[in-house]
């Protein structure tokens, strides 16, 4: 809040000078010609446009220096701007020479600390209020530290307002030109070193970078094109001068709205109509030199027209990227296996901010900056007071078959893709989907290796912990007493028959033991009774509810051939915790399980115990006796059983049915 009301503050304190100049020199009566030459009129425009823009830049982005800096900047512009009108009427009023002559000198001092001081320094905060690198850090230094330097030498010169000078003064000519030479070097090598930076910052910088860079760029370059020769040669008109607030509105535009309009396309026609112009004068002085006027202009246009369409091709291609389809298509081609490589080349070649692919609203492979996820669509700061641009660009999508789209972000300025445009993604949809399923079935197939991997590791992990946990210390024990009864046999008789009958009892635990690991591995009355005859046998051992109601179980199993181990063991543990979890939790009276083979086996289990459906063993929410909730919560159950069927690639529906709960599951007999 305290930012915005300094922002009001200097903006109404920048308008209210700008008046008091006016109205200062409409009273002197001055032409508009008297107030270029007096340097009235281009510190107005120029004050005035940093002021204001500055206050712009505070009001949005309070945490950003280069505000700051142009709206005090402004300020000090437009109090040298209105000290000039008011120091000239008050001497010819009959003002005190020494009240002349302080006015006199703040306006030689005042401009000075915008231009000399907060206009340079600003190229190398942009465009996010900090310094490219550290490795510029004593550059700047060195740059804010020689400012007095041209303070010293704006303020000490003569005025040039009819003979009113400023308190002190110091020859420009003589040894001091050495000095003020230096000086006006100084501001140069700082300005050239500031645009040098903003250069370094385009080229390492992403596409929104680039982006608010180059409007900064474009105006810099025209601002130090004006002031070389104005600082250098002698007689360059002030009008140079009215460039430079070109500058705050470019640096205003990116940082609050850089994406508003496409500076390329400006640029492109620019530049092109730039050459072009610099061919006909060329041509044109040249030819005149051996021809007439008039049949000189006639060959130059002629010899210069059929150069047109190839310099703005050019630069088209230096600012918009490659827009030959088959030259793009020949590119990207080559590096089709990489998927994420490809849209980045696209993205290079064609300079677009964003390019990807998504595949059921997820995306494969992008490149660049997502608008949407880059930036927010208010343009408001991010955390820790960073400041965040407006939206990047808007999107367009293209099929490309199966779900997929090509996703491509629009250049600033743009609502829909060029023509051009359009003729190379048309003709890179067909490779770049099939490089994305490639890439997909490449994902789905590591994703698939990987649950195999863990499935195997958690599998040996269980067996060595029944081994640790359950045979080894019964072992342990078995031959532990069998060396006590080895030691007492002749000693204590009796004793060493307890042992041995210890013995005996333990090693048919082990029996046991042993029996049940293998049962986990391969259930053994799948290989004696196959499929169908297991779950026949198992129906036949379940006869009651938890509760010790009666229970009745059917298997009905058309005709199924010969089913790979992996799908009988699956089949069979679904089925089998299915009817658990109807012995636990269910009111029913009777379960029907189907097999039956369509391509796939299909295992369903259905009881006949009203609203809900057969839940976890491990759910809590499980009842006992009453009626089972309708909301199927899974519990280790459930998830058991949708994770088999996931393993072989197929699927478990689980939940309720009209008679009551029922699972479903799909298993492929032939993998996917």
């Amino acid at each position: 809040m305290a930012a915005k009301v300094a922002a009001g503050l200097m903006a109404g304190t920048a308008i209210v000078l700008a008046v008091v100049t006016v109205v200062a020199a409409v009273r002197l009566g001055w032409t508009f010609s008297q107030a270029v030459d007096t340097f009235m009129a281009s510190n107005l425009v120029i004050g005035l446009s940093f002021g204001l823009c500055g206050a712009l830049i505070v009001w949005h982005r309070p945490r950003h220096p280069v505000g700051w800096m142009y709206a005090v900047g402004g300020v000090c512009q437009l109090i040298s701007a209105a000290c000039a009108p008011i120091g000239v009427g008050l001497q010819q009023s009959g003002g005190s020479p020494a009240s002349v002559a302080l006015l006199i000198t703040v306006f030689s001092w005042a401009w000075p600390i915008h231009i000399g001081v907060m206009l340079p320094l600003s190229l190398y905060l942009m465009p996010d209020g900090k310094l490219p690198s550290p490795r510029w850090r004593p550059l700047f230094v060195v740059a804010a530290v020689t400012t007095p330097l041209f303070l010293v030498e704006v303020g000490t010169e003569p005025a040039d307002l009819g003979g009113l000078d400023p308190l002190w003064t110091l020859p420009h000519t003589g040894s001091w030109s050495v000095v003020w030479t230096i000086s006006e070097v100084r501001w140069l090598v700082v300005m050239a070193l500031g645009i040098a930076a903003l250069a370094v910052r385009f080229r390492r910088g992403g596409e929104v970078v680039r982006r608010q860079l180059m409007w900064l760029l474009a105006a810099a370059t025209v601002l130090f094109a004006a002031v070389v020769p104005w600082s250098l040669v002698a007689g360059t008109p002030v009008v140079a001068l009215f460039a430079i607030p070109l500058l705050p509105i470019a640096i205003t535009a990116a940082i609050l709205r850089h994406g508003l309009l496409d500076i390329r396309l400006v640029l492109a026609r620019g530049l092109t109509y730039a050459l072009l112009s610099s061919l006909v004068l060329a041509g044109y002085a040249i030819l005149v030199l051996a021809l007439s006027g008039v049949a000189s202009a006639l060959l130059a246009a002629l010899l210069v027209f059929p150069f047109r369409a190839r310099v703005q091709q050019a630069i088209e291609r230096l600012v918009y990227g490659d827009r030959d389809p088959l030259r793009v298509a020949s590119r990207v081609g080559g590096r089709l296996t990489d998927l994420p490589g490809s849209l980045e080349e696209i993205r290079t070649l064609m300079r677009l901010p964003y390019a990807a692919i998504t595949a059921g609203g997820t995306v494969v492979a992008a490149a660049g900056a997502a608008p949407d996820e880059a930036v927010r669509p208010d343009g408001s700061g991010g955390a820790n007071g960073a400041d965040v641009p407006d939206r990047v660009a808007k999107v367009v999508s293209r099929p490309l078959g199966e779900g997929q789209q090509l996703v491509i972000g629009l250049r600033p300025g743009q609502k829909r893709l060029a023509a051009s445009d359009e003729r190379i993604v048309g003709l890179l949809e067909g490779p770049l989907a099939v490089a994305c399923h490639a890439t997909m079935t490449a994902r789905d197939l590591q994703h698939s290796r990987e649950r195999l991997v863990s499935a195997v590791e958690e599998e040996r992990l269980r067996l060595r912990r029944d081994l640790h946990d359950g045979l080894g210390p019964l072992l342990t024990g078995v031959a532990l007493a069998a060396d006590a009864a080895a030691n007492l046999q002749s000693t204590d008789p009796g004793q060493t028959a307890a042992l041995l009958r210890g013995v005996r009892g333990d090693i048919r635990t082990a029996i046991v033991e042993i029996r049940r690991v293998v049962e986990d591995l391969r259930p053994s009355a799948l290989a004696d009774l196959g499929l169908v005859g297991a779950l026949r046998a198992r129906a036949g051992q379940t006869v009651r509810r938890a509760d010790g109601s009666p229970l009745s179980v059917s298997v009905e199993a058309t005709m199924l051939g010969e089913l790979p181990p992996a799908i009988e063991v699956a089949a069979y543990r679904i089925a089998t915790e299915a009817l658990n979890n109807v012995v636990r939790h269910s009111q029913a009276g009777s379960v029907r399980l189907t097999l039956q083979q369509d391509g796939d086996l299909v295992v369903e289990i259905v009881d006949d115990g009203g609203c809900g459906g057969s839940g976890s063993a491990d759910d809590e929410m499980a009842t006992r006796g009453e009626s089972r909730p309708a909301a199927w919560s899974p519990g280790v159950g459930i998830t058991a059983m949708r994770e088999r069927a996931a393993e072989l690639g197929g699927a478990c529906e689980i939940g309720p049915s009209a008679e009551g709960g029922a699972v479903r599951a799909r298993l492929p007999l032939v993998p996917a």
